[in-house]
């Protein structure tokens, strides 16, 4: 199966922790510590979830001193939201016009 970086976006953000951290780093960069406080997740789980998330493009990493401060990616969010979008398209076309494979 070919995967592309926006739909393996979108199935890195179904996960509901991701989604959380998502949405923080949709309002301000954070280090880990924030995020361990924001989330009630252990250090170790977020690391994990972050790992995930700079994997798929979705959040940067900042080096700062002893910290890592995290940010996210508006490019690949946008890319991940274009194909919802083309996906809503495509279902509301599917809707108006009736469309359906015969049996």
């Amino acid at each position: 199966m070919v995967t592309s970086v926006e739909s393996d976006a979108i199935r890195v953000l179904a996960d509901p922790m991701r989604h959380r951290i998502v949405q923080l780093l949709a309002g301000e960069a954070l280090c880990t510590c924030h995020i361990v406080e924001e989330t009630g997740a252990t250090q170790t789980n977020i690391s994990n979830h972050m790992r995930v998330l700079r994997e798929a493009g979705l959040v940067t990493v900042e080096p700062r001193g002893r910290f890592k401060y995290y940010r996210l990616n508006p490019d690949a969010v946008r890319a991940a939201a274009a194909t919802l979008a083309e996906l809503a398209a495509g279902a509301s076309r599917v809707l108006e016009q009736d469309l359906r494979r015969p049996c």
